[in-house]
């Protein structure tokens, strides 16, 4: 291998790690942002009524 091939494998790698850290930055925004949309969506739900107390203490457990 002369200089000029070391120096091209190099960049070559370079290149492909900037490229996946900017991937990498790219998938962690869009995971924030659908973070931020899941909890304004939770918080636009509106408040329910609690269930009456005899509801909601027993599961059924027959197939």
């Amino acid at each position: 291998m002369d200089v000029s091939a070391i120096a091209e494998v190099a960049t070559t790698l370079s290149e492909a790690r900037t490229t996946q850290a900017v991937g990498i930055a790219v998938l962690k925004k869009a995971i924030d942002q659908n973070a931020e949309n899941a909890l304004s969506l939770i918080s636009a739900l509106p408040n329910l009524q609690n269930l009456p107390p005899h509801l909601g203490k027993n599961i059924n457990v027959v197939a």
